[in-house]
């Protein structure tokens, strides 16, 4: 059915089928779906560009549900019955507005690959595999519990980029791998350096959390900063230096495995002891662009694109060599021969993906060396 009204029937079987609305909701939203309609029928007939416009029905049914409930909410109604007949074509124009601007009229970026191209789509699965699985294992280890939690946030992450490169925002994609990358660096540092880095960072973390007023005992929040005083003057730190200590101060635990002083910063910190210094430069680009530079209007879109898909999938390598130490730990042997006969295919399919890719961009972008002077 396209322009023609759902009977009342079939609207109530729908919305009590997927539990949307109670039976004393169903004539008031049968009311607000029939003007919707004739709304939008009149819209389309008006308009050139919309005379062949198919209007999905549980699309506007959907928009319906949810203005109808807020408004509910928000003025505080219990008894529906008392909804006046101006509330009703309220929410009918809205929905009309909402239907039509979002659904037909929703403003699209140009993008370079959708979601079908490998590309994508296999990247994709894998996150969606990795994502899915995580969420099922449970473990009560603080240090487990933590890492758990950043893989997840990481990956979401890496969906988050995908989508965004699919909608066609280059440039917002690349400044979110800007955060992922930091929290790469993050659980790199952890895993390498183990029980020691992880027992500080939780300290840092409550160390921010008194910092940020976020803890409500008083004489916690003393404690708290006497001990960060203390732990300042260990190393010889000024009260300027707080907040970076705050920070950044678990990556002294580094020291005692005989690592270098590092600074009290992510490129100098973090990063360095991660072993990715070598995304320095990139990282730095990712930060004009969040930081609203030039570079985020003067961009050329195509370059930002395969640069944050490039990126992207160097992070994301990165994150299966710690999903899977993660995975083995969590699962049966059988569990885990099984995810490994996925990631042969897969991982080797996302390997030749990156090197097509890689070659590409470096083909397209490689300056051409000045020939030699003559004598």
């Amino acid at each position: 059915m396209n322009k023609g009204l759902l009977t009342k029937e079939a609207l109530i079987s729908f919305l009590s089928n997927n539990r949307l609305a109670d039976k004393d909701d169903f004539d008031n939203l049968y009311e607000v779906y029939t003007l919707v309609i004739e709304t939008i029928n009149e819209v389309v007939l008006a308009a050139q560009d919309l005379l062949n416009v198919y209007i999905n029905h549980y699309v506007v049914i959907l928009y319906i549900i949810n203005e109808y409930k807020y408004l509910l909410l928000v003025n505080r109604i219990s008894d529906k019955s008392s909804l006046d007949e101006e509330k009703i074509q309220y929410i009918a124009s809205l929905c009309a507005d909402k239907y039509l601007t979002n659904e037909k009229l929703n403003f699209k970026s140009e993008a370079f690959l959708n979601r079908f191209n490998p590309p994508i789509s296999t990247l994709n699965l894998y996150l969606n595999f990795s994502l899915r699985t995580l969420e099922t294992i449970k473990t009560t280890a603080r240090n487990a519990g933590l890492l758990k939690d950043m893989l997840l946030k990481s990956l979401k992450m890496s969906k988050c980029i995908l989508n965004l490169l699919m909608e066609g925002f280059e440039t917002e994609a690349f400044s979110t791998w800007r955060t992922l990358h930091e929290t790469e660096c993050i659980m790199l540092c952890l895993v390498k350096y183990g029980s020691k880095m992880y027992d500080s960072y939780f300290e840092h973390i409550k160390y921010a959390l008194a910092y940020r007023n976020q803890i409500n005992n008083k004489e916690e929040v003393d404690a708290i900063f006497l001990k960060i005083k203390s732990e300042m003057k260990k190393y010889d730190l000024k009260s300027k230096d707080m907040k970076k200590f705050i920070e950044y101060g678990y990556l002294y635990t580094a020291n005692e495995n005989g690592d270098q002083r590092i600074k009290l910063n992510f490129r100098d910190g973090v990063e360095k002891l991660a072993g990715l210094s070598n995304y320095s430069k990139a990282y730095e680009m990712a930060s004009e662009i969040a930081h609203s530079s030039p570079l985020l209007l003067l961009s050329k879109r195509t370059y930002y694109f395969e640069v944050t898909l490039l990126n992207l999938y160097e992070s994301f390598f990165r994150l299966v060599f710690i999903y899977d130490a993660f995975y083995k730990t969590s699962v049966s042997e059988e569990v885990f021969a099984q995810y490994l006969k996925m990631k042969e295919v897969y991982l080797k399919e996302l390997r030749n993906v990156y090197s097509i890719l890689r070659n590409s961009f470096i083909k397209r972008n490689l300056k051409p060396q000045p020939k030699e002077a003559e004598v």
